[in-house]
Formats: C-alpha cells, structure tokens, sequence
C-alpha cells in the first residue's frame, strides 16, 4: 500500500473529499511533494505558520530542548526553563494587568480553560457568545460556537449558553449579572473574516465592566501578528480580562494558552486544589519553539510589514469574479458569487500551485492567511496564479 491508500484506510478521516496532498517537505513558504511538486501555502495550515515553515530560528530552539529534556511532570509542578520564559515573554506583549499565562496544548483546550475560569471566578453560569463565531471542537468550545450546523448531533452541549450578534451594541443588553462571561473572537474568522467598528468594542467593554462579567478575547486565529498586531485587540483600545491564544504562537508546533491576571487565575489554586490540569499542557518543546516565535516577530518586523502584504493582495487581485475583499491585516476574504463559482478555483489554484481555502461559515469567500514572512515577489506569484485560476475555473 502507497502513503495515500494507508491514509485512506488507517487514519480517521473528516470529510469524504480529503484534498490528499501528499507533503515530502516544507520550507518557508512552501510545502513540496513527493514528485517535485511546490505549493505556496496561503493558508499558512489554518493560521499556524505565521513565521512560515520551518523557521530557522525555531528548529534551532527545538533541537536545542531536545538535548535537555522532554516531558518531566504535569504542568504547573516543576520549575521548566522553557515554559517560564515564555510566559514572561507573551506576558510583555500584554498589557497590565494581564500577568499570567497557562499553557496547554490547542485552541480548544484554551477555550476549556478561559470557560472553567470565568465560572469560577465568578460563580456564574451563563456564558455568551456570537452567532457564526467558532471556538473549536471539544464539547465546551463547541457549546459556544455560533453555528447550529456544527452542533445539532452533538446535543446536549453545555447549559446557560446564548448567542448575540457579533458587532451589534443593542445585542449587548443581554449580558446581566448572571452573565459570568462573553467570549468573542476578535476578528470573527469562520464567519468569514469580520470586523466590528472600535465603538462596539469600546460599549462591551463597558458594558462587561457594569454587570461584573469577564470578557474572554478568543485570538486563537489573530494572534501572534496576523492582523497587524501582535493582539488584535490593540487595534481597538480595550483590554479583556482573559486572552485565548494558540495556532500562530508555536511556528509549527502545538501549544496553546489562556491568559488573565493573577487574582483571576488564582481561583484554581483552591476549592479544589488543582481547579485544571492538564499534562502535556506547555511541553517543553513547544514551548522553546513558542519562545523563539515571538523573538522572530520581534527581532524580524514582520508585524509591521503586515498591512504593507495586505495592501498589496488587494491592489492585485482584482477580477470581474472578485466581489470584495475583507482583511484585517493578513487575515483575508476575497469574496466571490457562491461556493460553486469559488470551489472550482480554490482546485485549479492547488493544481497551479497555490494552496487557498474557503471559511466553515463562509463558503463564498477564498481564505489567504500566508506566513507573515511571505516577500512582495512571492505575494505577486501567488495572486497572478490566482487569477489564471479564476480565468480557467469552469
């Protein structure tokens, strides 16, 4: 049996119509076959690879963890080089009070903890979140996903969970003193890449403030410089009370963490002691490569050449088939009549070269979420194929 029938017939799969390419090698950018065949990888495998594959400085960190030491014990017990001075280094990114970080291993697993945090601080038990909003797939994180399609076989979901309309101020009169936390994502990335204006961010936080609720930022999608930031948040001038985080933070590798101040986090200290556990949580090589990732951001500016990328996909990709294009930063959806004009394209791109995508609540519009360091030669490749795709989609 070949690596594509073993595939086939050994691992779970997610749909009837896996995309099958097979990945010999990736760099950078780009993802290579087997065959020789090179990809631009415009999606960056969902929003992971900001700093692009294999990042030089990444692979020297993990191997560098690799000749010290791997698992040692659940996390939170002993004192592990690597998961202290990445907390110190994502808790300087932030502003006060957010001061404490605890690492896990995925974006879901971060929801888990942001929700079970906000219950117990608060001791309420109503959370709220957004219509078409996506969290992940575990059974919390879907509780507060935003679309019935996702959910309906998986009933009953948690309790006490209601949706308002991502960016509209009069839905916000539905969070009370019994609401232990709104959770949003910044910029809405299922839903197809939606921005709300700075003033309705400005009245939840208002109005989270007013009622004693905790606001939980999901930027699991547009962390880590996607957007022009290294938070999303910072381009609306609010502070949450707990930050989500994971895809872009690891170069590659899994990690994932939710963040809030010390008092917040303090409560799974007791009653009961160990309030959340998790024992791979802030592996020691994740969190090496996680380290090094916001030192390339840092160290690179690849933060500030985002918008300059953004401005540039949009200057070129204009066709008549094209019908709009919403960004925040490198975080794109080029929007087109329906899924069955775009779905042809996104296979003709990949057969041409270009691996893009469309959105689980969006299927009109064409994902490009490239690494951030993508060069202004490589964005003209990738959008010129993207335009001969359209030109010989039927």
């Amino acid at each position: 049996m070949n690596n594509r029938q073993i595939f086939l017939s050994n691992l779970a799969q997610t749909t009837d119509f896996p995309l099958l390419i097979e990945v010999e090698k990736a760099e950078g950018i780009y993802l290579f076959g087997p065959k020789g065949e090179r990809y631009i990888d415009l999606i960056s495998g969902i929003g992971v690879s900001n700093v692009g594959h294999r990042h030089p400085k990444v692979i020297s960190a993990i191997q560098a963890q690799l000749d010290k030491y791997l698992h040692l014990m659940v996390y939170g017990e002993y004192v592990q080089t690597p998961q202290i001075l990445l907390a110190k280094a994502v808790c300087d990114t932030l502003p006060d009070p957010l001061d404490n970080v605890y690492l896990v291993n995925s974006g879901s697993e971060a929801v888990e903890g942001a929700l079970k945090l906000a219950k117990r601080f608060t001791n309420r038990r109503e959370i709220i979140s957004c219509v078409n909003a996506y969290h992940g797939s575990s059974h919390g994180s879907l509780s507060v996903g935003g679309n019935e399609i996702f959910k309906r076989a998986y009933r009953p979901l948690l309790p006490g969970i209601s949706h308002i309309n991502y960016g509209n101020p009069l839905d916000l009169e539905k969070i009370n003193d019994q609401t232990a936390a709104v959770i949003l994502e910044t910029v809405q990335g299922e839903a197809g890449i939606r921005v709300a204006e700075k003033g309705y961010f400005t009245a939840l936080r208002k109005k989270c403030d007013e009622t004693g609720t905790l606001l939980i930022l999901d930027e699991i999608q547009t962390g880590f410089g996607r957007t022009g930031k290294f938070w999303a948040f910072e381009h609306f001038d609010i502070v949450p009370d707990i930050v989500v985080c994971a895809k872009g933070m690891g170069g590659g590798m899994p990690i994932g963490a939710f963040i809030a101040n010390k008092e917040v986090m303090g409560v799974f200290k007791n009653n009961p002691l160990l309030g959340h556990i998790t024992t791979f949580g802030g592996h020691p090589v994740s969190a090496a490569a996680s380290l090094a990732t916001v030192q390339i951001l840092q160290e690179e500016n690849l933060i500030g050449q985002v918008d300059t990328k953004a401005r540039l996909f949009k200057q070129l990709l204009i066709h008549p088939k094209i019908k709009s294009i919403r960004n925040k930063g490198l975080m794109m959806a080029v929007e087109f009549e329906s899924f069955e004009v775009l779905k042809p394209i996104i296979d003709r791109a990949i057969e041409l070269g270009v691996i893009t995508d469309w959105f689980l609540f969006c299927d009109d519009s064409m994902r490009i979420a490239p690494p951030l360091i993508i060069t202004e030669t490589e964005i003209r490749e990738a959008c010129r194929v993207i335009l001969q795709a359209i030109d010989q989609a039927s």
